[in-house]
């Protein structure tokens, strides 16, 4: 393990995932006793404000973000003992030069900058701090998602950040890759020697991920409109997990060999064309319609003006690789959908002959299902016997058989994703990190699908707010003979 960090500095402390998830996890972490005894928390935002007046903003979100039961007076106090403040507007270099001067004498026991901020304010965060010498080999710096809009502005961000830290010093968030069952995904597949013998295109016939949000603008309108479900979503929770079901076995579980085979994966991605992304995607946009029977306004409605953004999407994907040739990756996700759910289905091949055909009823090939949200769990849907005297043929059911090993992990407390990320960027773990060729990778076939949208024409398709997308969506899989889970 690398070296432990002793300081964290947060730019966009008073934003708000600062306040429902950094902080509520940092708080988790120290009460567990898994952050430095000495630990020191510097919170940077535009806003002055006293350092105390600070603590409280931390105080009241703690209250509000935390469970019940581990929030804590005592515990709070000495939590927000060990949070600063500082003041910093970005290309104010005496801002930068004051928060050197803060963490001036811990600089020694490593510091961690995470930015929390809009991804346009990472390059001269950045350079702010190369200037106030907040760098070296003593710093390690996170930044949120997106890195860029497409390709050429993500070297261009990954280019500024390279000219002040080193690439092994560089932590890309993806809040995904610190979900349980994302990492136990990996155990699934090259723990068990059950599962990975037929983890092929010859056992497995088509792969759904699906990202649905109940939610509409939530006051991102001015980002949001100027990118789109795509680039939003696919571009980097979407494309993780089909690099995680996807990627060979890596050498070892080290972050190096793992991230090597995700690049891999996302370099087999068969590009889109113009001939391609009309049968092969669907782009839509929610209209006024209701969410758990709360009537909602359309898109147009809430950003106050026509627009062509997509707040849905739908893609069928190729890896044109030796395990998944042919094998289609239906990905699709969206916003203001009936519920929310992240989860992948793997759907198996039918076995090759059926002893109880003719005779037996309902025999329906295998599937994995592995949710991540709400809950999280892996399921294996798996054929039985009807119980019954099979008078007059045998009678077959599906059952779930639960391999998330829920009951194992009875009574222990399920953490926030954000509070493995933060530890692992505290001692300096980049195993569920993004790296840059990675983002890149991505970018590219992203782009792709977006050039050739503009060379198609392709329309963004209205679907009424409530329901699961435009009913194209439900065509590009159905004309392969399979069906969204839904």
């Amino acid at each position: 393990m690398a070296d432990i960090f002793r300081t964290i500095i947060i730019f966009g402390a008073t934003g708000d995932l600062a306040r429902r998830m950094l902080f509520p996890s940092l708080y988790n972490l120290f009460v567990d006793r898994l952050l430095p005894e000495d630990i020191r928390i510097i919170g940077c935002g535009r806003t002055a404000m006293e350092e105390s007046a600070f603590r409280g903003e931390i105080d009241e979100a703690l209250k509000s973000f935390l469970a019940d039961d581990r929030y804590g007076a005592e515990d709070a106090a000495a939590f927000l003992d060990r949070i600063g403040y500082c003041a910093v507007s970005v290309g104010e270099a005496k801002d930068f030069e004051a928060l050197a001067a803060m963490v001036s004498d811990r600089a020694a026991d490593g510091i961690a900058v995470y930015l929390s901020t809009p991804p346009s304010l990472f390059a001269p965060v950045v350079e702010g701090l190369g200037k106030a010498c907040i760098s070296g080999a003593n710093v390690r710096i996170a930044m949120e998602k997106p890195i860029g809009q497409d390709l050429a502005s993500s070297r261009a961000v990954n280019e500024a950040v390279a000219r002040v830290f080193d690439e092994d010093r560089v932590f890309r968030v993806d809040h995904y890759l610190g979900k349980e069952t994302v990492q136990n995904l990996l155990v699934l597949r090259f723990g068990n020697a059950l599962f990975e013998p037929l983890w092929n295109a010859n056992a497995i016939e088509h792969v759904q991920i699906t990202v649905a949000e109940t939610v509409g603008l939530e006051g991102r309108v001015s980002y949001y409109d100027n990118v789109g479900a795509l680039k939003d979503m696919v571009q980097n929770h979407v494309l993780q997990l089909l690099a995680l079901v996807a990627m060979e076995p890596p050498s070892s579980i080290g972050p190096t060999s793992v991230r090597d085979e995700k690049v891999k994966v996302l370099r087999s991605l068969r590009p889109m064309d113009a001939a391609s992304v009309s049968t092969h995607s669907v782009k839509g946009q929610y209209q006024q319609g209701a969410v758990d029977g709360q009537p909602v306004k359309g898109y147009a409605d809430e950003l106050g003006k026509p627009s062509s953004t997509e707040t849905f999407i739908a893609v069928k994907a190729f890896i044109d690789n030796w395990r998944w040739k042919g094998v289609p990756f239906y990905l699709r996700t969206g916003k203001r959908m009936p519920n929310r759910r992240s989860e992948i289905l793997i759907q198996f091949r039918p076995v090759p002959h059926s002893i109880f055909s003719g005779r037996g009823k309902g025999l329906q090939p295998n599937a994995m299902v592995i949710r991540l949200q709400p809950e999280e769990q892996i399921q294996l849907l798996v054929m039985a016997k009807q119980p019954g005297l099979d008078r007059h043929g045998v009678e077959l059911r599906e059952v779930a058989l639960d391999v998330s090993l829920s009951t194992g992990a009875a009574g222990q407390r399920r953490r926030i994703a954000y509070e493995r990320l933060l530890l692992d960027l505290i001692e300096g773990d980049p195993t569920l990190f993004v790296r840059r060729d990675e983002v890149e990778a991505a970018w590219t076939w992203i782009d792709s699908i977006h050039e050739a949208w503009q060379q198609a024409g392709q329309e963004t398709k209205g679907y009424t707010a409530g329901t699961w997308g435009p009913s194209a969506a439900i065509a590009l899989i159905e004309r392969d003979g399979a069906s969204w889970h839904d």
